[in-house]
């Protein structure tokens, strides 16, 4: 039906990862300006989920494009 397929370029652990990271980077900074060192510690932890995320759908695309070959 459609000549751009959603799912080769984004599937949802690279989305969820993005999501992670940016609210990660937000509890941080947040932490960072309140001198709050608990509320950085769930930030840099929600950063590296997200990190971890992404190199799975990283993976993920791997297989895939192995597959497809």
């Amino acid at each position: 039906c459609c000549w751009f397929d959603w799912k080769k370029i984004m599937d949802k652990e690279h989305v969820k990862g993005a999501a992670d990271k940016a609210k990660g980077a937000m509890k941080d900074a947040a932490g960072k300006m309140m001198d709050d060192k608990k509320l950085q510690a769930e930030g840099k932890m929600d950063k590296a989920k997200g990190e971890a995320r992404q190199a799975l759908g990283d993976a993920k695309d791997a297989v895939r494009h192995a597959n497809d070959r």
